[in-house]
């Protein structure tokens, strides 16, 4: 694995130089391409300059900036934006240690795995880590990173550490409207049956992350070329929801969780075997192993109002 990116964490006085590695993968989702349904014909996307209605080559595309709302368009070249006085340029500056909770999860974006870009960095890289850990905090800061600067969060992950790209708050669009009116009131009662069917729905199994809508997907597609009928995997039908009586909905559904698990009414019962292991799927629960093991040690403290979007401790 090659990495994007190579910079310095700087600690108060520490610096320690790393190298940042992708940690998603988008081209594992469902993607689509564009047709003429006429022909089946591909509909692609050409650069075309807008005064002359040329088609433009790759080595002649460079970025410009628009300033406002008009049309004037500034032309920025590659040294124009590293000439920048940016401290952020190739340093991600922690400007403060935050709990996990404090981080408004609509903030974050992509994760990259950090790993270290040089021996002498080892030593300090684990410090970093280890401290986080033990003090139950993430790190905080800016980093320039792919032509713009942008907040950024650093915790550790099973020995490792990770940073998650987070939004600006002016980026995180206020609630208006989304609230229904007048806001609806429920009994301590109700809560408390939410509350069973939460437990109730137990662990996840290796069946529920398993990408079903790729694989019908593939199927589909294979069936297409080869001229017969899709063979789709056995699913159970989910019927749509519809309103009713609240209580005996969230009871009906306690006793249904538990009767899949061939549990009785107190929840006793044998214990279900769970689903064999396949070959190249990590489950949810071994991936959130390691993100639980940074949670023990960022989010042990109950969640806050938001303070990055909400100013309270902003970080830039």
């Amino acid at each position: 694995m090659r990495p994007t990116a190579k910079f310095s964490i700087s600690f108060g006085l520490v610096t320690i130089p790393v190298a940042a590695y992708n940690a998603t993968d988008s081209s594992a989702a469902v993607s689509f391409v564009r047709i003429h349904t006429a022909d089946g014909g591909r509909v692609r996307n050409q650069p075309v300059c807008s005064l002359d209605g040329a088609e433009i080559p790759p080595d002649e595309i460079g970025r410009g900036y628009r300033p406002g709302d008009g049309d004037t368009v500034v032309p920025l070249t590659d040294e124009d934006l590293e000439a920048l006085p940016l401290p952020t340029a190739k340093t991600l500056t922690i400007l403060a240690f935050v709990a996990g909770g404090d981080i408004d999860p609509l903030q974050m974006g992509k994760g990259y795995y950090l790993g270290i870009d040089t021996p002498a960095a080892l030593k300090p890289y684990v410090l970093l880590r280890d401290a986080m850990e033990r003090h139950q905090r993430v790190g905080l800061g800016k980093i320039a990173l792919h032509g713009r600067e942008t907040l950024a969060m650093i915790r550790p992950m099973e020995g490792a550490l990770v940073m998650q790209v987070l939004l600006w708050p002016h980026q995180i669009r206020p609630m208006d409207g989304v609230l229904p009116e007048p806001a609806a009131e429920v009994a301590d009662q109700e809560v408390a049956a939410a509350e069973a069917l939460m437990d109730s729905f137990g662990e996840l199994s290796e069946d529920d992350v398993h990408d079903h809508y790729r694989e019908a997907v593939e199927e589909l597609v294979a069936a297409k070329l080869a001229h017969r009928e899709p063979e789709f995997a056995a699913g159970e039908a989910r019927p749509a929801g519809e309103v009713r009586d609240l209580m005996a909905a969230l009871q009906d559904s306690v006793r249904a969780a538990k009767r899949s698990r061939g549990e009785d009414e107190e929840g006793k019962g044998a214990e279900r075997t769970p689903a064999p292991a396949k070959k190249g799927t990590r489950t949810r629960k071994k991936a959130t192993a390691g993100k639980t093991a940074a949670r023990k040690t960022t989010a042990e403290k109950p969640p806050s109002k938001r303070t990055t979007s909400r100013g309270r401790r902003r970080a830039g």
